[in-house]
C-alpha cells in the first residue's frame, strides 16, 4: 500500500474507535456568560446547545438527545431548579448541573446531580466534572429493565 494512502487510513477520520462528541445543553439568560460557556466547552471537545430560556432548553431537550445539562440557577420566569425539575420528568438519567450563588441554592429543594458556585467555580473545575458526571453510565428510566431483572430474580428462587 501506498504511504500516502497508509496516513489517510490512519488519520482521526477514518478513526473506528473514535467517540461521538457529548451533547450538553448550557442554559443561562445571560447570553454573554452562554457565550462564554458555549465556546469553553466547544473548543474542549463538546458538542454545545445553548437556550436562554427554560422553555427553550425544554423544547431543546424534548428533540434532542443530551449527555448533560448545565444550568444557570437564577433565571427569570422558570428558574434553573424548576428547569431541573421539568428535565428530570423527561430523562430522569440525564446529569444535571446547576450554577449560581450556593447560599441561594441551598435553600431551595431541587434534583440537580450537583450544584457549582459560579463565581468561584474555576473553568478547570467545571470542564472536570463535566468530563466525569457525563462518561457516568447512567440507568434507565426508572421501571423499565430494572424491574425486570426483580422478577428474574424473583422467579429462579
Amino acid at each position: 500500500m501506498p504511504r500516502g494512502r497508509m496516513n489517510q487510513l490512519n488519520s482521526k477520520e477514518y478513526d473506528p474507535d473514535m467517540r461521538p462528541k457529548k451533547i450538553i445543553l448550557c442554559v443561562d439568560d445571560n447570553e454573554l456568560e452562554l457565550s462564554v460557556l458555549k465556546f469553553m466547552l466547544s473548543t474542549n471537545g463538546y458538542r454545545v446547545l445553548s437556550a436562554t430560556t427554560g422553555q427553550e432548553a425544554v423544547a431543546l431537550f424534548s428533540e434532542t438527545q443530551v449527555d448533560l445539562v448545565l444550568a444557570d440557577f437564577a433565571m427569570p420566569q422558570m428558574n434553573g431548579s424548576q428547569l431541573v425539575e421539568r428535565l428530570k420528568q423527561i430523562a430522569s438519567h440525564v446529569p444535571m448541573i446547576l450554577l449560581g450563588d450556593p447560599q441561594k441554592m441551598e435553600a431551595e429543594l431541587h434534583r440537580a446531580d450537583a450544584m457549582l458556585a459560579k463565581k468561584t467555580c474555576s473553568p478547570q473545575e467545571l470542564l472536570e466534572r463535566i468530563k466525569v458526571m457525563s462518561a457516568r453510565k447512567r440507568g434507565p428510566r426508572k421501571g423499565s429493565v430494572r424491574s425486570h431483572a426483580g422478577m428474574e430474580l424473583a422467579q429462579a428462587s
